[in-house]
């Protein structure tokens, strides 16, 4: 039971964290030696606008499971990795404002663990727990990456494009890897995929090699999660 209630807590952090910093528009330009303005990594920004539906269907699980689930073994055992994800990501936003080396470490961190949330999710309940545990580890495994493109493009150690590429080729295979192991996910698929859109469209005109590979992606995405929702029939529970 301790297990939900700290589920609750972190969530109700995580969901206050926006109120409590300055909106997050990207890392600032001038936090690195190479100035990063759109750098081709970074979804068109209509894309961040998934974190709403995040956060009020992470808001809709927290109080379901406190009222509804508390002795339920499948959340309990989803409930504490997805914790350690919320938790420490309460603390995202205001990191980012500042440090965007120790963001990009965070950010993996809470991607991580989201991911190990999403395959303990039991498939039972799947609208109150396993699909908007799927959207936000799915989420965060593309702005995982990004953070991590804006960094290695930022300090030099890749060109901006070389970034982008690298880094689109890391989530795609955490991606193919997460969707094998949990085919019953298709929430998961969709918001890396909705990520690779939002690349795509910034890189519209501007860097086809981005875009082109953004779209590869999102059809190699796009076929694993629906193969693997028609093919397990648990998808529909």
């Amino acid at each position: 039971m301790i297990q939900i209630y700290l589920l609750a807590a972190a969530t109700l952090a995580f969901l206050l964290s926006p109120s409590l910093t300055d909106p997050f528009t990207g890392y600032a330009p001038g936090s690195f030696p190479v100035e990063q303005i759109d750098p081709p990594v970074q979804p068109a920004g209509y894309a961040f606008a998934i974190w709403g539906v995040i956060y009020i269907w992470l808001g809709v699980m927290a109080a379901y499971a406190v009222l509804r689930r508390k002795g339920e073994a499948g959340w309990q055992s989803t409930a504490v990795p997805l914790a350690l994800s919320l938790g420490p990501g309460a603390a995202w936003l205001w990191v980012a404002g500042f440090a965007p080396l120790t963001a990009t470490v965070l950010i993996f961190w809470m991607m991580g663990f989201a991911i190990l949330a999403l395959l303990r999710a039991p498939a039972t309940d799947r609208w109150w727990l396993q699909a908007p545990v799927a959207l936000y580890a799915g989420w965060l495994t593309a702005a995982a990456h990004v953070s991590l493109g804006v960094v290695l493009g930022g300090y030099g150690w890749l060109s901006g494009t070389g970034a982008a590429v690298l880094c689109i080729l890391l989530a795609l295979g955490v991606a193919v890897v997460v969707l094998w192991r949990k085919p019953q996910a298709p929430e998961y698929g969709a918001a890396v995929g909705w990520a690779l859109i939002g690349i795509a469209v910034d890189n519209a005109g501007a860097n086809t090699t981005v875009m082109t590979l953004a779209l590869v992606g999102l059809a190699v995405v796009a076929a694993i999660a629906t193969r693997g929702a028609l093919k397990d029939p648990s998808h529909a529970a």
